[in-house]
């Protein structure tokens, strides 16, 4: 009987062992917080979609033109004086109430030969950060979401949107800001590189 109640003990010593050895490799795979090599030397860029109607889940005729202005403004944005072509463009899913981050980049991703992404609803974007810091998308990748999620956006990209937005939160009538947030070659955050950019491109938009 004490023999028998050995080898138990002994096995379920081993089999908490092995357990404790699989979580830490799991956790291994991982990566390191802060760092990312599939954001090595990358530049992110966020807007919000463009200027919504009373009523419905379109754009209103503003917002149109603001998504009609966006191939060219993108295609003389620069960084550092360094022209900034997008590789990857990101848009929160459709829902039953807004197609509007689509509406607001799909001008954009005609004028540059690019496929949105449009599989992330609004309130999954911590999937949407996951997978580019572990799946290279090129170095300049621009997201379009909702003004709501914006801030935990930024902080799950390691910025703090306390620094950037009026207390932290992106104003519910601002439409023509964006946000850069450049990475270094260990795929870390540079935090000077993370900028709020008034865009400027219709009349009224911030000066």
């Amino acid at each position: 009987m004490n023999r028998s109640k050995s080898i138990f003990n002994q096995a379920g010593v081993l089999g908490c062992g092995l357990v404790i050895l699989a979580v830490l490799t799991v956790r291994s795979a991982e990566p390191v917080a802060g760092e990312s090599s599939a954001l090595k030397n990358a530049v992110v860029l966020i807007i919000r979609h463009a200027e919504k109607p009373d009523s419905g889940y379109d754009l209103s005729p503003a917002g149109y033109q603001r998504a009609d202005a966006y191939p060219g403004y993108f295609k003389g944005l620069a960084m550092d004086s360094k022209p900034l072509k997008l590789d990857y463009v990101f848009a929160t899913a459709d829902s039953k109430g807004s197609h509007r981050p689509r509406l607001t980049v799909e001008p954009l991703g005609r004028a540059l030969g690019l496929q949105i992404d449009t599989r992330f609803t609004n309130k999954k974007f911590q999937d949407m950060v996951g997978e580019i810091q572990t799946k290279d998308h090129g170095p300049h990748i621009l997201i379009c979401w909702h003004h709501g999620q914006i801030p935990a956006l930024l902080r799950a990209l390691g910025a703090a949107p306390e620094t950037l937005l009026p207390n932290g939160k992106w104003p519910k009538d601002v439409y023509d800001w964006v946000i850069t947030a450049g990475f270094d070659e260990d795929g870390r955050l540079i935090p000077e590189s993370t900028k709020r950019i008034s865009e400027h491109l219709l009349q009224g938009d911030s000066q």
